[in-house]
């Protein structure tokens, strides 16, 4: 490799974002220019600089990605460009020159006509940016009214129509009279993509607009971006934690920590060669890349198969399993609906069992049947051999303190009004375990084995991040010393080195207290990191399941061939590494 092929780091930035990879050549006039941004937080002695003099270009056409972990610094750079810092945030120093124009000493008006027109932005949270009381068509509506793209009623609605259907929604006329909580999040997501490109803008601002989605949603969207790049010029401003993803579509990628850019360059250079030591360590917790270098071991050792993993008295099975329910039509009409379809599987003890499919597979729901949270329409849900389909609620009661969840949301899952203390200790309260100082040891306890230090017991969720919460919740479920925890989606809103540690951890735990795991997840490099089985379920029917290396060695159905290939990150080869 000579020496132009290595990334630059911080010295030799400024010089690398001058060369254009969509061209080979450089361009005077990039389409935005950032010089030595500066931002900060608070006022007067109370200000906090959380930027510290970000230079970054970004061409017509191109797609340049920022990597980094959370609070390094990512998306304030983009709400910088978009003039939507929240609170006290301000520039302080710096220059935003989009296609000639200083946007850092812009009128809020000419901000406002940027906004949508010259800049489109796509946020991570759809939640949060959609109103939960106005139907997706009425929001959709109002960007297309706000951006003049239409006028009349009749042109407003077909424009509608047309960009929800260009962000993936092929039913697009049926949903728009539905609300937010009406579609799923992967649903929403397209719905905020559909407004970000609504107007055709110059450049988009992506903030993980994919986190929420399964893999082969997230390539259907990003594919429409990559063919809007291609052919209307846009520029994107891709920002994710996935390096892998970064890799797979972005032409450079940025990283930044600690709100600086540390390391900049081509994509595929980024990754198969860091230099600084934060790119090295965000390379070697990415899941999308560590799936490789498992792969790899794979071939060396064998695939490990089914009989080897499992035995003879599994502490889960799972015996035809059917869940159905009516989905009204209007009026007092409804029509039957058979979420999940005769599912059957088993989990060993001490192994990890990860559901996959798309959403809307139905694996969720199947969790939450063997959590005793829906009921079961037919079908059998064994533990220790007793059906749990048949209890009454003494038993189901007793059976909650050996089957433990941990979701996807912790804040979510987190009484906010109560101290960490408290929610640890408040399943060994509900089920009469112990005395209030047995409790608060054990609260203790609980902190030292999720790596927390005592001192968190007397805080507040809101005053935690979000892989702190997330090891508060995999501490309460483990308060009551359960056999089975059930994972939903319990990394997918984490960035890739807290998804690593929370990984390192379950695997910790799961070898120190011989924990068995259902792991419900569409990310299937995390299965390819996490799991012993896999269970791939389509429309509510398993179609293939095995051990993790058959299904990623030698898959059966095409089905799962198009999971598998839509894992980001499997262009760039780390064979070397």
């Amino acid at each position: 490799m000579s020496a132009s092929d290595v990334p630059m780091t911080r010295a030799g930035v400024r010089a690398a974002t001058k060369e254009n990879p969509v061209s080979g050549g450089t361009v005077s006039e990039p389409l935005l220019k950032i010089r030595d941004l500066k931002v900060s937080f608070g006022t007067g002695k109370k200000a906090r600089e959380v930027l510290h003099g970000v230079d970054l270009e970004i061409h017509p056409g191109e797609t340049v990605a920022i990597v980094g972990e959370s609070g390094s610094g990512k998306s304030t750079t983009a709400a910088a460009v978009i003039d939507l810092l929240p609170g006290t945030g301000q520039v302080t120093g710096g220059s935003i020159m989009l296609d000639g124009v200083e946007l850092t000493t812009a009128s809020r008006r000419e901000m406002e006509s940027i906004r949508g027109r010259e800049i489109g932005y796509v946020p991570q949270d759809p939640m949060s940016n959609l109103n939960p009381v106005w139907s997706i068509g009425f929001q959709v509506e109002e960007a297309v009214r706000a951006n003049g793209l239409a006028t009349g009623r009749k042109e407003v609605r077909a424009r509608a129509i047309e960009v929800l259907k260009q962000a993936g929604l092929a039913d697009a006329e049926r949903r728009l009279h539905q609300f937010p909580h009406q579609f799923s999040g992967g649903m929403r997501q397209r719905a905020l993509i559909g407004i970000g490109l609504a107007a055709d803008p110059k450049l988009l601002i992506a903030d993980e607009p994919t986190s929420a989605l399964d893999v082969t949603v997230q390539r259907v969207i990003l594919d429409h971006l990559a063919s809007l790049t291609r052919e209307k010029g846009t520029a994107v401003l891709f920002i994710t934690h996935d390096l892998g993803l970064a890799a797979d579509r972005a032409d450079r990628i940025i990283v930044m920590n600690q709100g600086e850019i540390v390391e900049a360059g081509p994509s595929r250079l980024i990754l198969e060669n860091p230099q600084h030591p934060y790119t090295q360590r965000l390379v070697a917790a990415a899941p999308s890349l560590a799936s490789q270098r498992i792969q790899a071991d794979v071939q060396e050792r064998g695939v490990e198969t089914l009989e080897e993993v499992t035995d003879a008295h599994p502490v889960v099975e799972v015996r035809d399993l059917v869940k159905d329910y009516r989905i009204r039509k209007g009026g007092f009409r409804s029509e039957p609906f058979r979420a999940v379809d005769g599912v059957s599987f088993k989990i060993p003890r001490g192994k990890t069992l990860a559901l996959v499919g798309e959403s809307g597979s139905g694996k969720s729901t199947v969790a939450k049947m063997v959590l005793q949270l829906e009921s079961v329409t037919s079908g059998e849900i064994l533990f220790d051999g007793k059906d749990t389909t048949t209890m009454g609620a003494k038993d189901v009661f007793a059976l909650r303190s050996r089957m433990q969840p941990v979701f996807q949301d912790p804040y979510g899952s987190l009484d906010p009004l109560r101290s960490i203390g408290h929610l640890i200790a408040e399943p060994l309260k509900v089920h009469g375990v112990g005395d209030e100082k047995s409790r608060q040891a054990r609260v203790f306890e609980l902190l030292e084995q999720v790596s927390l230090p005592r001192e968190l017991a007397w805080r507040y969720p809101n005053e935690l991040s979000g892989g702190q919460r997330q090891r508060i919740a995999i501490a309460r479920a483990l308060a009551l010393k359960p056999s089975i925890v059930v994972l939903d989606e319990a990394v997918s809103a984490l960035d890739v080195l807290v998804q690593d540690q929370i990984l390192k951890l379950l695997a910790e735990l799961q070898a120190e207290l011989g924990l068995t795991y259902l792991f419900i997840t569409h990310d299937l490099a995390v299965v390819r990191v996490a799991a012993d089985l896999v269970c791939v379920m389509e429309q509510g029917r398993v179609v293939e399941q095995g051990t993790v290396d058959e299904i990623f060695a030698s898959p059966k159905e095409a089905y799962t061939q198009r999971l598998l290939d839509a894992i980001p990150g499997a262009s760039v080869d780390l064979a070397g590494r």
